[in-house]
């Protein structure tokens, strides 16, 4: 474990992020103590901040390839400290687990929303805690193509941004992700459940039906091209050409 001076070299930043590298943020020394054990024994490098403007120094300094991150940090929250991160072209790409006690739906709805990639609940295992790191990843290691189209929409998930018809759509987080995933495989049928793992992580974080609310905002913001998005009753949603 490394424990980093934030305003050590901070005029150096690295150009892309470090792929096993985590900065893990909590005010809790033995949660951190723990979590950075399993960390290390699995393969990574794990550097640590209990508070969460030295935990944005830290990212903006190393570019860790992912932050697991408390909401209720020092000085900034987790959910503002996600937003910082999606706000700016040098660390909108590090990915962040969101540890929290908070239990209710709409908690993890509004993490979602700030950009959050997966979302733990306090008590949790350690053990699942890698294995939902590692599934970070693997998620964000499957896209082999820059830029996918469907119809008129086109996902380009280098800028992670989408377009319709050549104009950019201002999107959340979440809902880029659901689109991305759409778009990945068109004309397939996927289900809620499939949706839910897909783009939240872990498909007992929010409500079935949840799906349907965001492709119903999804389908407003892309505007007539939003009909290219299909509700196949009783099976799921796919995206036509």
């Amino acid at each position: 474990m490394r424990n980093i001076s934030p305003s050590a070299n901070s005029a150096s930043h690295p150009s892309t992020p470090s792929t096993d590298t985590v900065l893990v943020i909590d005010s809790d020394p033995q949660c951190v103590e723990q979590i950075t054990a399993s960390l290390a024994e699995a393969g990574y490098e794990v550097v640590t901040a209990d508070n969460g403007p030295d935990g944005l120094e830290m990212a903006r300094h190393l570019r860790p390839a992912l932050i697991i991150t408390e909401v209720g940090l020092d000085g900034l929250s987790g959910l503002e400290l996600c937003r910082v991160l999606r706000g700016d072209a040098a660390t909108e790409g590090i990915h962040v687990i969101m540890l929290t006690e908070r239990q209710s739906e709409l908690d993890r709805i509004l993490g979602f929303e700030f950009g959050t990639d997966d979302y733990v609940a306090k008590p949790f295992s350690v053990r699942e805690l890698v294995l939902r790191v590692k599934a970070v990843q693997r998620r964000a290691g499957g896209s082999k193509r820059n830029v996918v189209k469907a119809g008129p929409i086109a996902v380009d998930h280098s800028r992670c941004c989408a377009l319709v018809n050549g104009a950019a759509i201002d999107l959340t987080p979440t809902e880029f992700k659901l689109l991305a995933t759409l778009a990945e495989r068109p004309n397939v049928v996927q289900t809620r459940d499939k949706l839910l793992t897909e783009v939240w992580g872990n498909e007992n974080a929010i409500e079935n039906r949840s799906v349907d609310t965001y492709l119903r905002r999804l389908r407003n913001k892309l505007g007539e091209a939003g009909q290219h998005i299909k509700t196949v009753y009783g099976f799921g949603y796919r995206i036509a050409c």
